[in-house]
């Protein structure tokens, strides 16, 4: 891959974490204002960025459009459309379906209560896999070889005082995973929030985890540990849909 179009689709997944400006993101990425202002005017005209009346930009709709095509092409996220619907109506929290692509875990689906904050987390958007209970439960089933070229690009920034910040860390939590058949994030990205994600199995292997999140002040940890014979459930129901 061509420098300038590792860099186009970096900037794309920077905007879309949030709108910024043109010398933020040039900082942001090493280069000169000038020479961001071209890669920015560029996605602009083939409609991947839009500029907005404050001056930042924004990802445009037409990426959007281009996101949802390949998401209604992904299996997993057709199979898991109807389990993790009927989970939520159980539960009440948030449900997440994550999906193992090459050596990257991306969001596939999403249902949200929309009583309770918004999470950051967007279908289509990647998983960070050390601290995220999606991304450890498909860790945790992978063989060595494949785990280390799925966290080659791992950050291991400290974001609350619960994120693992070594591999060393990470491998002695993924072992605990394995040994119970499910992963937990107790606030390592996100402080005010817990999860807890089981793996989606076929013969072939792991193909990703469905997870349930909640907000801490709402549901603590061993609350939603009491879920995960319904998350093992609608995870069985997502691999089945999958043969």
């Amino acid at each position: 891959m061509s420098q300038s179009v590792e860099r186009a689709a970096a900037i794309l997944d920077s905007l879309a974490d949030e709108p910024k400006a043109v010398s933020p993101l040039a900082v942001e990425f090493g280069i000169h204002r000038s020479t961001m202002f071209r890669e920015l005017q560029t996605l602009q005209k083939v409609g991947f960025v839009r500029r907005r009346d404050d001056g930042t930009y924004a990802v445009a709709f037409r990426l959007a459009v281009l996101g949802a095509a390949a998401l209604e092409d992904v299996a997993l996220k057709e199979a898991a459309h109807v389990p993790v619907r009927q989970l939520h109506r159980v539960v009440g929290n948030t449900v997440h379906v994550a999906g193992l692509v090459g050596d990257e875990i991306f969001y596939v689906d999403k249902v949200e209560d929309p009583r309770r904050v918004r999470l950051y987390s967007r279908i289509g958007s990647p998983v960070h896999p050390n601290r995220s209970a999606v991304g450890k439960a498909i860790l945790a089933e992978l063989p060595q070889k494949r785990r280390d070229d799925v966290l080659a690009g791992a950050d291991w920034t400290r974001h609350t005082a619960q994120t693992l910040t070594t591999r060393a860390e990470l491998d002695a939590e993924l072992e605990k995973t394995a040994a119970r058949g499910w992963a937990v994030d107790q606030g390592e990205f996100e402080e005010i929030v817990n999860c807890v994600a089981v793996p989606i199995t076929t013969p072939a292997g792991v193909v990703g985890a469905v997870s349930i999140t909640a907000l801490r002040m709402i549901h603590d940890l061993t609350h939603l540990e009491g879920h995960v014979p319904l998350l093992r459930q609608a995870a069985e129901q997502i691999a089945h849909a999958l043969r």
